[in-house]
């Protein structure tokens, strides 16, 4: 065995040593947090791919940074170190007591809930440099002040984030994979490109694993402070009764803003006829998989199939196809301050593996997420408010053409494809997640199965600020 090779070997068994102790605590604590995505099931396989320490060894409290494999899975963890017992207000971030081990005596902890650890996470960030396999990197002409208070922001899925002094938000990505992550690749490329809808990074961090590519694990960008969430500013003017139409037609002109610079500043293609083919056939596999799992579907099947057999046979030029967001719906824009929209969250479904989420696919796709977000916006509320949502697809696409010289709806056959394959999405995650919400889907469901009718002439333009104004709601439905 080379000297290379033996050094490897005894670097693995000493990280094998060190994290084995902990492997109990970490089966018994992944499958509660919100962003595993193997929840419902045994934890099979558990090993470390990567160990670091972000202290000096016997700092207190001391910051493991762990990539672990857990069943074919990588997962980011940032583990505090402290002597038992925790203060109170870490409580909440406990994961267990270590009885043997180099850490033996000492409680394990989720690092991102102790302001002294964020802190020091930000202090990386601030000054680029290697540490054992992690590298730190950030914008020269971007420098990051120093002391900013960190605070966790709740109530996300996938990730964790962190806001620094309200100047900056930090996305810590759980489940990682080899390549630049979309939310890294294409922020930088539309800042490169003088597209100002989307936060540029700042600075990130990755892993440089022997024999692959890099994996990109945290990106800093400003915090746009003050901004209105897209999906709750939807719904407060919905319950208010109050139009929403000039926003989707603003919006619109901010999604095709982004679409034009990411087609510019980055590789496009044409689908021809058997890659649209593929795409359709793929659309059609994705229905059959979901409606074995959600029989409510079954009725409907035939009449959704009739959408991808549609786009199958529609193409005999291509299809063009380019980077896009992947995953756009309300809830990934932002009103900022100055009534101006961005979008935000570039990392595509988490679910898909990050190869397909970096491949050109046709822009309608995000279109039809936003098409399909103003309906749950609508159906979220009683008495459910179809007019609402109809003027504000409509505005929304108006401003979208503004911007392109083309209309999402002149391509229907494509617009209906896509939008299907949402809701079929849509109606899988209800069943598994929040099936109270599976109603929603479903009526998008019965419409988009109904036989397609002749090509007809689009509504007549949506003037901004003449919605009709549904009723207020009585309460929402979920």
């Amino acid at each position: 065995m080379s000297e290379a090779a033996s050094a490897r070997s005894r670097l693995a068994a000493d990280r094998a040593a060190g994290i084995a102790p902990l492997e109990p605590m970490l089966r018994a604590w992944l499958p509660t947090q919100r962003w595993f995505a193997g929840k419902g099931r045994a934890i099979s396989r558990l090993r470390a791919v990567s160990a670091a320490e972000l202290l000096p060894p016997g700092s207190t409290p001391g910051l493991l940074h762990l990539l672990l494999d857990v069943d074919g899975d990588c997962y980011q963890l940032l583990l505090g170190i402290r002597p038992s017992p925790l203060p109170p207000a870490l409580g909440p971030a406990l994961i267990g007591h270590v009885d043997s081990g180099p850490y033996t005596g000492r409680t394990v902890y989720e690092a991102l809930g102790d302001p002294r650890l964020a802190s020091m996470l930000l202090e990386r960030l601030r000054s680029p440099g290697t540490l054992g396999p992690l590298r730190f990197d950030r914008d020269p002409g971007a420098p990051v002040p120093a002391g900013l208070t960190p605070r966790p922001l709740s109530g996300e899925q996938t990730n964790s984030s962190l806001i620094y002094g309200d100047s900056y938000i930090l996305k810590v990505f759980r489940r990682v994979g080899p390549g630049v992550n979309p939310d890294l690749e294409l922020p930088r490329a539309l800042a490169a490109a003088g597209c100002a809808r989307v936060p540029a990074p700042v600075a990130w961090y990755e892993a440089d694993l022997p024999g692959g590519e890099p994996l990109t694990l945290g990106v800093l960008q400003p915090y746009l402070r003050g901004s209105d969430d897209g999906w709750q500013l939807a719904l407060r003017r919905l319950g208010a009764g109050a139009d929403f139409t000039a926003e989707a037609h603003a919006l619109g002109r901010a999604t095709a803003e982004v679409h034009s610079a990411l087609a510019a500043a980055l590789p496009t293609l044409a689908l021809g006829p058997e890659q649209t083919a593929r795409l359709a056939a793929g659309m059609t596999a994705r229905l059959a998989a979901t409606v074995r799992e959600v029989p409510a579907l079954q009725p409907y099947e035939a009449g959704l199939r009739g959408a991808f057999d549609a786009l199958a046979a529609s193409r005999g030029a291509g299809v063009p196809a380019q980077r896009i967001h992947g995953d756009l719906h309300l809830g990934q824009t932002l009103r900022t301050a100055d009534g101006s929209w961005s979008l935000i969250d570039f990392e595509g479904e988490p679910a898909r593996p990050l190869a397909d989420r970096r491949r050109p696919e046709p822009a309608v796709r995000d279109i039809a997420g936003i098409l399909r977000s103003f309906d749950y916006a609508a159906r979220s509320h009683r008495p459910f408010a179809p007019a609402w949502a109809d003027a504000c697809r409509s505005a929304f696409c108006e401003g979208y053409a503004r911007t392109t010289g083309r209309d999402p709806r002149e391509d229907p056959v494509l617009l209906r494809a896509y939008e299907t394959d949402k809701a079929v999405y849509e109606a899988r995650y209800e069943s598994r997640h929040r099936p109270d919400w599976l109603h929603v889907p479903m009526a998008a469901i019965r419409r988009l199965s109904e036989p397609q009718r002749p090509a007809h002439r689009m509504p007549p333009p949506v003037t901004p600020g003449t919605t009709p104004h549904p009723k207020p709601p009585r309460r929402p439905l979920a």
